[in-house]
C-alpha cells in the first residue's frame, strides 16, 4: 500500500521532488531540540503552490495527514510528524523565491521558503528594512516565522510577525489556493483571513507565500549594555526610554548574572561585557532611518537613569564591531543552556508593569522546590516576554531531574495564569504545549477554535496532533 501511495506522489511531483529512503527523511522527522522522532509517510518538496494545491487535495481525499515545515527551527514539535509512518510532510525549502519588491510601496512578496536572513539581505539591497529578527534567522523560513507568529528582538518597536504582513497566499484544506496577497494598508471587505491563517501552526492551511511591510533603511543606532540592582529597575528605565526615545527604542532585552556566566563560559567569542559583575543586565538599542543623534539621546537617559540609581553600570557601543559583541552576547544564552546540560525550558509572558513581581515571585519558587536547579530567567523585557528556563546543576541525574518537568512546567504555568499571561508568548503551541492550551485556554477561545476547525478541515488532515 506504501509503495502505491509512493507512485501516485511521483506522479505529482516527480521522481526527484519525492523523498522515502529513511536515510534520506530522517532530518526532516526530527524537531530542532529533539523531543519528537516521528516516522512520515514519504517527504514530498513542492516547486509551486500548484504542486502544493495537488499535494493537498490528494491528502484531502485519501484521508492522510499533512505536516507543512519551514526550516525545522520551531522549539514545540509543530512541524514533526508523528510516528505512525503514515502522514506526509511537505517541505517548502523549494518554494524560495522573491516575488517582487515594491519600493514605492514599502513591501515585498516572498514565498514560504525563503530564508529569514535574505529576506532581510534583500530588504536592505533595496534601501528598506525589514525588522523581524530571530537567533535562527540564518536558517528559518518565512512560512514557519508566519505558520508559528514569531517573535524575535524588535517587537517592542515593530510588533509580532502578524503585524508585519499586508496579505497571504495559502492552500486551504480541500486544496483551493487562497489568493490573499494584497498589499494594502487599507482593507475592511470582510473577515480578516489572513490573520486568521498567520498562527495556525498549519492547521488551516499551507501558507505558500506572504506580502511584507518594509520600513525605511536603519541609517543609525545606539546600544547599550546595562548592570542593574534587580527587574524593577529594568522597568523604571524601560519608561524612560520609552519617553525620551519613542519609536526608536527598536529593543529591551534583559538577562540575569547566570546568563553571561554560561555564554561567557560556553561559546567562543563572549566576554563578560563589564568590569564587574552585576545581579542583572539590560541590552537596549534605538535605531533611526536618519542620521539622529541617537548616541547622544541615550547617553543623556542613561545619565539621568544612573543619578538616581537605576544603573549601577554601563557599556554604549563605540563602534559596530562592539555592538556585535553584545549582540553576539545575548543570541547566544540558548546555546550556551544547551551546552552547559539538560534544561527545562518556558517560553511565557505577563503584562509588562507585572515583569519584576512575577520574576521575584517564580524565582523564589524554583529556589525553595528545585535545589537540583539554577534559574535562567531572560528575554524581551520591552513587551514581557520571558524565556523562563531552570538549568541542570550539580550532580544529580539528569533523567531525574527531566522527570520533573511536569511538576515544575504546572507551576510555572499556573503563576503566569495568576498575572494573567501567557503560556507560549512567541513559539507556538505545536505538539508539546497541546495539553496546556486546553488547560489554560478560556472555553470559549477552545469552542471558537474547534469550530473554525471543523469548517475550514472537517476531515482533520492540516498538521493532525497540533495545536488541538
Amino acid at each position: 500500500m506504501t509503495a502505491a501511495l509512493h507512485e501516485e506522489l511521483r506522479a505529482l511531483l516527480g521522481s526527484d521532488a519525492l523523498l522515502t529512503a529513511p536515510a534520506d527523511t530522517e532530518p526532516f522527522e526530527i524537531d530542532h531540540r529533539q523531543l519528537y522522532r516521528g516516522r512520515a509517510l514519504a517527504v514530498a518538496l513542492p516547486r509551486s503552490v500548484e504542486q502544493v494545491a495537488a499535494l493537498v487535495r490528494w491528502c484531502n481525499q485519501r484521508r492522510v495527514g499533512l505536516v507543512p515545515q519551514g526550516g525545522n527551527t520551531g522549539y514545540c514539535g509543530g512541524a514533526t510528524p508523528d510516528e505512525s509512518g503514515r502522514q506526509l510532510l511537505v517541505s517548502l525549502r523549494r518554494l524560495n523565491r522573491m516575488r517582487a519588491i515594491d519600493r514605492a510601496n514599502f513591501s515585498m512578496t516572498v514565498e514560504a521558503g525563503c530564508v529569514l536572513a535574505q529576506i532581510q539581505q534583500a530588504a536592505d539591497a533595496a534601501e528598506r528594512f525589514f525588522p523581524l529578527s530571530l537567533g535562527s534567522e540564518g536558517s528559518c523560513q518565512i512560512g514557519g516565522n508566519l505558520a508559528t507568529n514569531a517573535g524575535g528582538l524588535n517587537v517592542v518597536r515593530y510588533g509580532m510577525t502578524r503585524d508585519l504582513v499586508l496579505g497571504v497566499e495559502a492552500v486551504l484544506a480541500d486544496g483551493t489556493v487562497f489568493e490573499g496577497l494584497k498589499s494594502l494598508r487599507k482593507d475592511n471587505t470582510g473577515y480578516d483571513l489572513k490573520s486568521l491563517l498567520i498562527g495556525a501552526e498549519g492547521t488551516l492551511g499551507v501558507i505558500t507565500a506572504a506580502t511584507l511591510k518594509l520600513w525605511p533603511q536603519m541609517r543609525s543606532s545606539a546600544t547599550a549594555l546595562l548592570g542593574i540592582a534587580h527587574p524593577a529597575a529594568a522597568l523604571e528605565l524601560l519608561g524612560r526610554l520609552r519617553a525620551a526615545a519613542g519609536e526608536h527604542l527598536s529593543s529591551f532585552e534583559l538577562m540575569p548574572r547566570v546568563a553571561i556566566e554560561l555564554a561567557a563560559r560556553h561559546v567562543e567569542g563572549v566576554r563578560d561585557p563589564l568590569e564587574q559583575p552585576h545581579p542583572w543586565y539590560i541590552l537596549c538599542e534605538l535605531t533611526s532611518s536618519s542620521e539622529q543623534g541617537l548616541d547622544a539621546l541615550l547617553q543623556q537617559t542613561l545619565a539621568d537613569a544612573m543619578e538616581r540609581g537605576g544603573i549601577l553600570d554601563a557599556a554604549l557601543a563605540t563602534s559596530e564591531r562592539v555592538r556585535a559583541q553584545f549582540w553576539h552576547l545575548r543570541e547566544h544564552v540558548p546555546e550556551a543552556q544547551r551546552r552547559a546540560g539538560p534544561s527545562l525550558k518556558h517560553d511565557v509572558s505577563v503584562p509588562v508593569a507585572s515583569l519584576p513581581e512575577f520574576i521575584r515571585e517564580a524565582s523564589l519558587w524554583v529556589h525553595e522546590h528545585v535545589p537540583e536547579g539554577v534559574l535562567v530567567c531572560y528575554g524581551h523585557a520591552g513587551d514581557g516576554n520571558l524565556h523562563f528556563n531552570v538549568n541542570q546543576i550539580g550532580t544529580s541525574a539528569a533523567a531525574a531531574f527531566k522527570a520533573r518537568e511536569p511538576e515544575i512546567r504546572r507551576a510555572v504555568h499556573d503563576l503566569v495564569a495568576r498575572y494573567h499571561g501567557s503560556i507560549s508568548a512567541e513559539h507556538g503551541i505545536g505538539r508539546l504545549k497541546r495539553e496546556e492550551l486546553q488547560r489554560y485556554a478560556p472555553p470559549g477561545a477552545l469552542h471558537a477554535m474547534r469550530a473554525i476547525k471543523q469548517a475550514l478541515d472537517p476531515n482533520g488532515i492540516m498538521n493532525p496532533g497540533k495545536l488541538l
